[in-house]
């Protein structure tokens, strides 16, 4: 089905020393998922995993026959380089790349499009700012306007709403939420696990491996959120890669 995504026994990690363990699973079509877990669990690993961006020691990740450029993916906001001179428009006109490519020319009906993006998440008036000069919430603003001219059937967050304000926050969510009525595959890695309990169905509690998977009820139980931690505590980091059993 597309949109959905399966992991098949899949090791990633950092110069032969794994982050993510033999992970097997599957995010269903058109489902609302959170990635959560302790620090160093491997959450923004495996992101990177299903968008292609790290190779896998083994295993694989599979998109349901999905190219990469029907995958949106926002990464934290640390790794975005805001110094670089971009007006908000073109930033948010980026996301037009997957359709018309990188030198395509953007058309009257694009430029509707783009400012139609930027009222939905409450920019207008923002076209000529260097995004240099933009809050954090501004700047997430821009860039939930770049993801949905993107018009992606899956899309992956990485720590959307940190540093961000309340009223941020909560607009950005409903915009989750459309998403998830569009019958969108959505996957986000969080940390406030009130706002996961709030607003994500199904969540994967990882600390390198799954601890837990499935209803956000049952996955974020003391018992698992106590399993996560002691699991990523034990880790040695400077143990060898362990490839699979064959």
């Amino acid at each position: 089905m597309r949109g959905a995504i399966r992991f098949d026994n899949l090791t990633l990690g950092y110069d032969r020393h794994p982050a993510v363990h033999h992970l097997d699973g599957r995010i269903e079509a058109g489902s609302l998922t959170a990635i959560v877990g302790p620090n160093g669990g491997g959450k923004s690993t495996l992101l990177k995993g299903i968008v292609g961006a790290l190779k896998p020691f083994s295993g694989r990740v599979d998109l349901g026959g999905l190219d990469a450029r029907e995958v949106a993916y926002l990464p934290q906001a640390a790794d975005i380089d805001r110094s670089f001179p971009m007006s908000v428009y073109d930033l948010v006109a980026m996301g037009l790349w997957r359709s018309r490519g990188m030198f395509g020319g953007i058309g009257k009906k694009d430029h509707t499009h783009i400012s139609e993006a930027m009222a939905a998440v409450g920019l207008e008036g923002f076209e000529r700012r260097a995004i240099g000069t933009l809050s954090g919430g501004q700047m997430q603003r821009a860039l939930f306007a770049r993801l949905l001219l993107q018009d992606a059937p899956v899309i992956l967050l990485d720590e959307p709403f940190t540093a961000i304000d309340a009223r941020t926050t909560a607009d950005l969510l409903a915009l989750v939420a459309r998403w998830h009525q569009e019958s969108r595959t959505v996957v986000a890695v969080l940390h406030d696990l009130e706002t996961v309990k709030k607003h994500f169905p199904e969540t994967l509690l990882l600390a390198r491996g799954a601890v837990a998977w499935g209803a956000t009820r049952d996955a974020l139980s003391p018992e698992h959120l106590l399993e996560a931690r002691r699991m990523v505590e034990a880790f040695d980091p400077h143990a060898h890669y362990c490839k699979a059993a064959s």
